[in-house]
C-alpha cells in the first residue's frame, strides 16, 4: 500500500472537515447573536439519523438533507423555547440538549444500525456538491455578517441587546432565527457525516464533533473564514491519524485516535493566551439572558 498523494490527502481532509464547517458556521451565527448553544453535538446526531433514514427510504439525498436540516432546526427550537422564552440557563440547557439529542438519535436509528447507503457522488476535484455548498455558505455568512444590514442587526443584538431593543430591533426574533439557522446547519453537518464521511448509521456517529465545532468558533475568533481554516486543519489531523494507524506507526492506537482532539486543545490554549484577540471579537452579551422584549 502506498501513501496517498498530496491531492488525495487534501481531498480526504476536506471531506472529514465538512460536517464541522456546517455545524461551526451555524453556531457562529447563533453566538454572534449572543446565544451560546452547547447542544451542537445533539443536533448533529439527530441530523445524522434523520438524513440517513430519509435518504435511504426515499432514495433521495436532497430529501435526506432537507429532513436533517428540519430535524436540527426542531431541536434548536426547543432550545430557543427554553432559553429565550422561558429564560433557562443556556449552558445547562445546551448540555441537556446534547444528552437528549444523543438518546433521541439512538432510539430513532435503532432499525438502521449498520445499514450501508450509497456515498454522495463526487464531482469536481473528487469532491461532492455538499462540500461546495459549505464553501458557499461560509462566503454567504461572512458577507451577511460583515456587509449587510441583517448582519449589523445580528451583531448589535449580540453585543448589546438592551440597546438594540431600545433602538427598536426585535431582539428575541433575531435570536430565535439565529438559533434555528444554527440548528439547521448542524443538521446538515450530521447528514453529511452519515451519507458522505461514513455512509452508514451507527449510534454515536457524531463522535464528539459537536464539541469540536464549538471549539472552532473560538479558534476562529468568531470569523467565518478562520472557522473554515480551523475545520480544515482538524480534518487534516484526523486523516493523518487514520493513515498513521493504517501504516502501523509504533504508537498506541488510543494516542493516535485522540491526536485530533489534542491538537485542537493545544491550538485553543495558544489562542487564549492572547485575551485581547478573544475579547476583541467575542460578542459582549454571549450567554447572557435578555427578557426586555417581553
Amino acid at each position: 500500500m502506498n501513501l496517498p498523494g498530496a491531492a488525495g490527502l487534501a481531498t480526504s481532509a476536506v471531506i472529514a472537515a465538512t460536517p464541522l464547517v456546517y455545524a461551526a458556521l451555524g453556531e457562529l451565527v447563533a453566538e454572534r447573536a449572543g446565544v451560546l448553544n452547547l447542544g451542537v453535538e445533539g443536533m448533529l446526531g439527530v441530523g445524522a439519523v434523520a438524513g440517513f433514514a430519509v435518504a435511504m427510504t426515499s432514495g433521495s439525498l436532497i430529501l435526506g438533507f432537507l429532513a436533517a436540516a428540519a430535524a436540527g432546526a426542531m431541536l434548536a427550537s426547543l432550545f430557543a423555547l427554553l432559553t429565550l422564552s422561558w429564560q433557562t440557563n443556556q449552558v445547562a440547557t445546551g448540555l441537556a440538549l446534547t444528552l437528549f439529542g444523543g438518546g433521541l438519535s439512538a432510539f430513532a436509528g435503532r432499525n438502521f444500525v449498520g445499514m450501508p447507503i450509497a456515498r454522495v457522488p463526487a464531482l469536481l476535484l473528487h469532491l461532492d456538491a455538499f462540500v461546495y455548498v459549505s464553501l458557499g455558505l461560509c462566503a454567504l455568512v461572512a458577507w451577511t455578517l460583515g456587509r449587510t444590514s441583517l448582519g449589523l442587526r445580528i451583531r448589535a443584538v449580540g453585543e448589546a441587546p438592551a440597546v438594540a431593543h431600545a433602538l427598536g430591533l426585535p431582539v428575541m426574533r433575531i435570536r430565535w432565527l439565529a438559533l434555528l439557522f444554527g440548528g439547521a446547519m448542524s443538521g446538515l453537518g450530521g447528514a453529511y457525516l452519515s451519507t458522505a464521511v461514513t455512509p452508514m448509521w451507527v449510534e454515536g456517529l457524531s463522535g464528539g464533533r459537536g464539541w469540536i465545532a464549538l471549539a472552532l468558533v473560538v479558534f476562529g475568533t468568531w470569523r467565518p473564514w478562520r472557522v473554515l481554516g480551523g475545520a480544515y486543519l482538524f480534518g487534516l489531523v484526523t486523516v493523518l491519524q487514520l493513515y498513521g494507524q493504517g501504516f502501523g506507526i509504533p504508537l498506541p492506537g488510543e494516542f493516535l485516535s485522540m491526536l485530533p482532539y489534542l491538537v485542537t486543545i493545544l491550538v485553543l490554549v495558544v489562542i487564549c493566551r492572547d485575551p485581547r484577540r478573544i475579547l476583541l471579537n467575542r460578542p459582549a452579551s454571549l450567554g447572557q439572558s435578555f427578557d426586555g422584549g417581553h
